[in-house]
């Protein structure tokens, strides 16, 4: 589940290539000396710039002789994913995702989640020029634990995610990384067209609006791809994997309503606490029960093992919530992407 969060970073003012304007950043960096946020975004810039300065293209990378057949070949398939995302999906064209980072790590971003002891709704933060959202990024994993340490201090409930890619929603091009390589074909192009996606349609301070749009595009774009391959086998194993997905999420969302119930009732905080944690423990069991179904499937067993809290809940629905409503525009327009690109913008309009 981790990997279902995505990290939109607030729009730094730095060129296609990834050289920093010099005026704009100082025009930028005045701005944020007013406020509260001003380390917070110097760390978005240099982390952005950072990464861009890490870049080539991904045919130089194709024709490098020091990178792993295993490698080119992955980036190879994400080059003819990213035309066929343009091309089929009628998704921005442009050079995002035609040039290829290793960034020597894991994960691309590490986002904060955080929500109060007894309530579902994630907190929002707000940002320069993309308005506010559910989640806090950041480029290092130590710097997103201890901003969650302190929240955990004040006492919100918290989780770290780390996140594969991210989007600058078109502001200039992001690029292919190392970190979307360590995933199934699916993941990897899944991913692609999500990110896309989000430079196609955004909607300010509606988090649930943008990842649901962009959920939806993912899954038809990748319905779409793996019918043209004719790669019968790769698209059944991504179908089973989407059942599982789906299976694991109404998991989810049954003991997320569950919980809500229980912050609902006319009770005492202390037997709302005891409740809570009765809830997570059933979450486990039921899971349990679910990985039967599934011949032993482990493949989430990482995430339900934490120490799980309201955070780990609070980012479901927004990213689900509204699938099914553009799933039925996109069937109202039988199935014409033109005409539910249509549709979806004039719901994002303010």
């Amino acid at each position: 589940m981790e990997d279902k969060f995505s990290f939109v970073m607030g729009r730094a003012f730095v060129e296609n290539r990834g050289i920093l304007k010099p005026v704009l950043l100082i025009i930028c960096t005045s701005w944020m000396l007013a406020c509260s946020n001003t380390g917070y975004y110097l760390d978005a810039i240099n982390g952005h710039a950072e990464l861009l300065k890490q870049q080539r293209s991904v045919d130089d990378v194709l024709k490098d002789p020091a990178v792993s057949p295993s490698e080119k070949e992955k980036l190879g398939n994400l080059l003819e994913a990213r035309s066929f995302a343009s091309s089929e999906l009628l998704l921005p064209d442009n050079e995002s995702y035609r040039q290829y980072a290793d960034i020597k790590r894991s994960y691309a971003v590490w986002n904060v989640v955080a929500a109060k002891p007894l309530s579902l709704k994630p907190r929002q933060w707000c940002y320069l020029f993309v308005g506010c959202m559910s989640y806090r990024g950041f480029f290092s994993e130590i710097k997103a634990r201890k901003f969650a340490a302190i929240l955990q201090k004040d006492g919100w409930d918290v989780y770290v995610g780390g996140v594969k890619a991210y989007s600058t929603l078109g502001w200039f091009d992001d690029p292919l990384l190392n970190t979307m390589l360590a995933t199934s074909e699916a993941h990897q192009v899944g991913l692609l067209f999500h990110e896309l996606a989000h430079q196609l349609i955004y909607r300010k301070n509606d988090s649930t609006f943008n990842e649901s749009f962009a959920t939806t595009v993912e899954q038809e774009g990748l319905y779409r791809w793996f019918t043209k391959k004719g790669d019968r086998q790769a698209f059944e194993n991504y179908l089973q994997a989407s059942l599982r997905d789906e299976q694991f999420l109404k998991l989810l969302l049954k003991n997320r309503s569950e919980l809500e119930e229980i912050y609902k009732r006319n009770i005492d905080q202390t037997e709302k606490i005891k409740q809570k944690a009765q809830q997570f423990e059933k979450l486990r069991k039921e899971y349990k029960e679910l990985k039967i179904y599934w011949n032993g499937y482990s493949g989430y067993d990482n995430w339900i093992n934490q120490d799980l809290n309201n955070a780990h809940l609070a980012l479901l629905a927004t990213y689900n919530a509204m699938v099914p409503v553009f799933k039925n525009f996109l069937s109202e327009c039988k199935k014409d992407l033109n005409c539910f690109y249509a549709e979806v913008k004039k719901r994002a309009l303010p």
